[in-house]
């Protein structure tokens, strides 16, 4: 839960602070086909049972239109690593709803895929240091 480094493996992250527990003031940049803008908005973790699952809830605006989500993340021990589960809806609307809809379940792929491996890499890292 260090905002430092998850804020490094978020794509596009240019703001990830904390406004109170469990909520964040987000900026993004993200690019979807010819559209790409700034998103402002909030993430709030719910639903939290440490070190097993919590959910996300995510709400952003910028020019290209907004973003409304939400996630459940289930994390489950598998030997000595650790299997992660995502699923999520979102709802957009303005421009990039009418452009990209279709395109915007690949870059939640994406996204995802990229934030899990950068956050993989600095734990394997952190712990190599530790030994």
């Amino acid at each position: 839960m260090d905002t430092a480094v998850l804020s490094s493996c978020i794509p596009g992250c240019d703001r990830f602070e904390p406004d109170g527990e469990n909520r964040y003031n987000v900026t993004l940049t993200v690019g979807l086909a010819a559209i790409t803008g700034t998103y402002s908005g909030t993430v709030v973790l719910t639903d939290m049972i440490p070190h097993t699952s919590y959910r996300l809830v995510v709400e952003g605006q910028g020019r290209p239109g907004f973003v409304k989500g939400s996630s459940a993340i289930a994390l489950r021990a598998q030997g000595a690593a650790t299997e992660v589960e995502v699923t999520g809806t979102v709802q957009t609307g303005g421009p990039i709803a009418r452009v990209g809809q279709r395109l915007i379940g690949g870059v939640a792929k994406m996204m995802l895929d990229r934030f899990f491996g950068c956050l993989q890499a600095k734990l394997e890292n952190t712990l190599r240091n530790q030994m």
